[in-house]
């Protein structure tokens, strides 16, 4: 193993997830208030969100969503698109405050970093760039400090789609033997493992949707994470 693959919200970035989408919702609705009501536009983003996570073609996240989310909202793309820019440049920005300040996660990419490790953003890439960019910074990392981020822009499948892990392995040249994945959602992470990825669950900030028996490789809490790495060889000869 040389590579580990970490999920963003909920683990990187400690923050409840729950809360999050409450606080997106409330803050993305006041930049579409003159159009439509906070109900029927969430209605609409999530609509839109299903048809992009079941989507299996070859096509990016953002041409999925958007050509329905335009039809939803009957706007032209590029006014649709500005009203997000907004978003994330302006209000977005107050849901840091939430998100909380573990040392350990922080420290731990710090050490596999330093022991040769290739350390890639596997974030499920319903969101654009910019507003990743800005989580990775409120987690207390730069986007320089990661080999590989899947973004809404880039990416053409989401979690939990097998070819969304397929896409990753094959853009940065890794066989799944080689990588770890890391993250606290036990249907959109531990999937990784049917394409022999070893996993990692993170136990804080929990996401299982379902009875079903988790079955992953390592689970723990960010301290039990950090010990795991403390333990790991190092890579440089």
């Amino acid at each position: 193993m040389n590579t580990i693959l970490f999920d963003l919200d909920g683990t990187l970035l400690p923050i409840d997830m729950i809360l999050f989408e409450k606080l997106y919702f409330k803050e993305l609705s006041k930049n579409f208030a003159d159009i439509i009501s906070p109900s029927e536009l969430a209605k609409n983003i999530w609509s839109s969100t299903k048809i992009m996570v079941e989507n299996t073609e070859y096509k990016t996240n953002e041409e999925i969503f958007m050509a329905d989310f335009t039809t939803r909202m009957n706007m032209e793309l590029p006014a649709l698109q500005k009203r997000f820019d907004d978003f994330y440049d302006t209000s977005f920005l107050k849901i840091k405050e939430y998100a909380l300040d573990i040392k350990c996660i922080k420290e731990s990419v710090k050490i596999l970093k330093s022991k040769g490790y290739t350390v890639a953003l596997a974030t499920n890439p319903l969101f654009p760039e910019k507003a990743i960019h800005h989580r990775i910074r409120w987690a207390g990392f730069e986007p320089e400090d990661f080999s590989y981020i899947s973004t809404f822009e880039k990416n053409h499948y989401c979690k939990p789609q097998l070819k969304y892990f397929e896409e990753i392995l094959k853009d940065i040249e890794k066989n799944p033997h080689d990588c770890l994945m890391v993250g606290n959602d036990v249907q959109e992470d531990l999937i990784a493992k049917k394409l022999g990825l070893k996993t990692y669950l993170i136990t804080n900030n929990l996401l299982h949707r379902t009875d079903e028996e988790i079955i992953t490789d390592y689970s723990g809490e960010y301290e039990d994470f950090y010990e795991y790495v403390k333990s790991l060889p190092s890579l440089k000869s």
